[in-house]
């Protein structure tokens, strides 16, 4: 792996097999690429940072899962923001499709999580509580992990007993999910770094609402050749003339092919 922009750099020890064990250098290294925010101006809301992969062609998954797409650098820095995250917030769709688990001790590297949790909690943004196929975020909970389910009031009123398991219920939103309100809630309980893993439609919303602060991309070096969407997707048609988002690019690694490449927006 090496650091490509903003200068070139030397190249960094291999990337390691596993997690488990004391961090290696370039672990270390990565990680306090990743550790300085950028901007200021975020004080009164949670810093929000989403980590995406994508092919060459711009295909954010591969046989159904944006995992089919990932290296040994792409795992790598998956686990390594994980690990600097307060929470992890995911779309209900999302957490279906890559068979999404809690988050165990043996993903974490303990030395980038001082002064958090031993482990980050899912939250999961689910408009209608449909937590077919991703049960074992409610089943196979360690007794130190929490999951966290965001929805609207209405959901949770209407929610059978004993349906969420031991999940706590956040409410943002009266009947539609509000996403302003997804951060802010997640904000007061005490959570300063998100990472959003997406969906597609997730990180569309939360960038169309000026939520987003950071996008850590990779690129895949691959061709799909497929209709598979992009990793943001709009609910709504974009008005004519509606503005780009901008983003400042902080950084590029490279490592086998891949494009690590880390974008800020730009200060207010």
């Amino acid at each position: 792996m090496r650091l490509i922009y903003p200068q070139a750099g030397p190249e960094l020890t291999p990337v390691p097999a596993a997690v488990p064990g004391p961090a290696p250098d370039v672990v270390r290294d990565v990680a306090a690429l990743y550790q300085t925010q950028p901007r200021a101006g975020t004080a009164d809301r949670p810093w929000l940072r989403a980590n995406m992969v994508a092919s060459v062609d711009g295909a954010a998954s591969l046989d159904g899962r944006s995992g089919g797409l990932g290296g040994p650098a792409d795992r790598m820095l998956f686990n390594i923001l994980r690990s600097l995250a307060d929470v992890i917030l995911v779309g209900a769709g999302t957490a279906r499709a890559e068979r999404y688990k809690p988050v165990r001790d043996s993903q974490m590297w303990p030395e980038l999580r001082a002064g958090r949790a031993r482990t980050p909690p899912i939250a999961v943004v689910t408009g209608r509580l449909d937590l077919v196929d991703c049960r074992p975020l409610l089943s196979e909970l360690p007794a130190y992990a929490q999951t966290i389910l965001v929805t609207t009031a209405k959901a949770a009123a209407e929610a059978p007993a004993g349906a969420t398991g031991k999940a706590r219920i956040v409410v943002a939103g009266d009947t539609h999910l509000d996403v302003g309100q997804v951060v802010a809630e997640l904000g007061s309980l005490g959570f300063r770094e998100i990472l959003t893993e997406g969906g597609p439609r997730l990180l569309g919303q939360l960038t169309q609402a000026g939520l987003l602060d950071e996008l850590c991309l990779t690129t895949s070096p691959v061709i799909t050749i497929s209709p598979v969407g992009r990793i943001t997707a709009a609910t709504d048609a974009r008005a004519p003339g509606a503005p780009a988002v901008p983003m400042d690019l902080a950084h590029v690694l490279t490592d086998a092919g891949f494009l690590l490449c880390r974008y800020v927006r730009p200060a207010d």
